[in-house]
């Protein structure tokens, strides 16, 4: 098991920070840092997570190092649906269900779906069943040709969005999982078709100020944005991880087909039989 000098050394590299900068920002002198990156001093639970909060490091890490250093963790981690996140739970539905009639989905940090709106639901019907099977994968949703891909006119855009927010997570904390779903998905070459451009979005998808995701759905093309909501200042590692995609109408032809439903799975057609 690696020492607390080994992860705090390793968190401080990753932040390309000096034992002086760290010092600096934590407010401590730079040879305590050295001290306790050799081992030649045990730090209390208090320094392990100052230095840790001048480090971002995620809560899931903080209590690693934590453990490392001879403590109990302080973070705990439960699922959404349990009564100590009752609140937080019942806001994430709240915000799911007050952005219909447009599309909205809660997910982990592995991109996992927790929760979606009523506005996601018309979406899986023409998706192979193994692909929902929990635990639902967004980012394999969206890319797998048995998922949502058929519909995506602009692939290779939404590709490299998901490209580059997954380089941005794993280079703030590393993750086992994550990296193989970016090497199965996303890696260069990966699932990329022989002409993908690998470097960026193009300009046929491109609006002026955001890159949309266009949908072909029923002879339609839907173009829609995103935003992304998260807890402020979680102490539980759950909602420390979750967030919130909500999805916007691009231009009023996408607006109107969402404001039609309500919000709702559009019925389907009677059966001529019954």
């Amino acid at each position: 098991m690696p020492t607390i000098g080994d992860l705090l050394r390793q968190w401080r590299h990753r932040r390309r920070l000096s034992q002086l900068d760290l010092a600096l920002a934590a407010g401590v002198s730079a040879r305590h840092v050295s001290l306790i990156e050799t081992g030649k001093t045990n730090p209390s639970a208090a320094m392990v997570l100052r230095l840790a909060d001048h480090l971002t490091v995620p809560l899931r890490e903080r209590n690693r190092l934590l453990l490392a250093a001879g403590f109990a963790p302080r973070y705990p981690e439960r699922p959404l649906d349990d009564e100590a996140l009752a609140a937080a739970g019942a806001a994430v539905a709240r915000v799911l269900r007050a952005h219909e009639p447009y599309p909205a989905v809660a997910f982990d940090r592995r991109w996992n779906i927790l929760r979606t709106n009523r506005a996601v639901e018309p979406f899986f019907a023409g998706v192979d069943p193994a692909l929902l099977r929990p635990p639902v994968n967004l980012v394999r949703l969206g890319l797998d040709p048995r998922g949502f891909a058929p519909l995506v006119v602009n692939l290779d855009d939404v590709r490299t969005v998901f490209r580059a927010r997954i380089r941005r997570q794993l280079a703030l904390a590393p993750d086992p999982e994550l990296t193989a779903l970016y090497d199965e998905l996303l890696a260069p070459g990966a699932a990329d078709p022989p002409d993908a451009d690998p470097v960026g979005p193009g300009p046929a998808g491109a609006s002026d100020v955001v890159i949309p995701m266009v949908l072909r759905v029923a002879g339609r093309e839907l173009r829609l944005f995103s935003t992304i909501t998260t807890f402020g200042t979680p102490v539980d590692i759950t909602l420390a991880e979750v967030a919130i995609e909500s999805y916007y109408p691009a231009d009023a032809e996408t607006a109107a087909h969402f404001e039609e439903s309500g919000g709702r799975p559009r019925p389907s057609a009677p059966d001529p039989a019954e």
